[in-house]
């Protein structure tokens, strides 16, 4: 049933189910409704990384095998996760108006999220324009390790350690989130899928 449609179809029917998912999520006692922007806010960042890390993986795995359909991969997967930083910017800022009645754009983990979707935006459009496998692959291999040594010494202020989620105790939130980035990530599959025979076509 799926062959009918496209991988970007896909993508976008399985982020209308995310949203309406986000929707129907459990409350919780002190941000009341608005947490529901908060799950989506992890979820997304989660795929977003999940997919940097995957890029960087098979980017290195073709270096060393040199294999093109690795490139191929970890080029895709590099634009899907570009594109799930870049529009995580926007669930951010929505998150802190909705639950902190503000923007607190020096927080900065958001500073430095801003910076690297700069970054990551320019570097995917270059490597389009490059169009050289190898490169693709060490540049997203370079640029997932220097997210995370920059973010590992970075400091927490609305983002506390450990995930206020996983360390809550409370299940049903927890279940919730993670089906939540288990959709997150199918989405993401998709539009690799997408971006993936892109790639092949050209």
């Amino acid at each position: 049933m799926f062959k009918r449609f496209s991988p970007l179809m896909l993508f976008f029917i399985t982020v209308s189910v995310i949203a309406m998912l986000a929707l129907l999520g459990p409350e919780e006692q002190s941000l009341g409704s608005n947490v529901r922007i908060v799950y989506l806010h992890g979820a997304w960042v989660l795929a977003a990384e999940v997919a940097f890390a995957a890029a960087a993986l098979t980017g290195l795995l073709a270096l060393a095998l040199r294999r093109d359909g690795l490139h191929r991969w970890s080029a895709a997967l590099g634009r899907t996760g570009i594109v799930f930083w870049l529009t995580y910017l926007p669930l951010s800022l929505w998150a802190m108006e909705a639950n902190w009645n503000g923007l607190f754009l020096a927080e900065p983990r958001f500073r430095l999220a801003l910076t690297f979707a700069i970054v990551g935006a320019l570097m995917q459009v270059g490597l389009w324009l490059v169009n050289v496998d190898w490169v693709t692959s060490l540049a997203n291999l370079a640029y997932f390790v220097a997210l995370r040594v920059v973010f590992s010494t970075a400091a927490n202020v609305m983002h506390p350690p450990p995930s206020p989620i996983f360390s809550s105790g409370l299940w049903n939130i927890i279940i919730f989130f993670v089906f939540l980035n288990l959709f997150a990530w199918l989405a993401a599959y998709f539009l690799t899928r997408w971006f993936l025979k892109l790639k092949t076509a050209h």
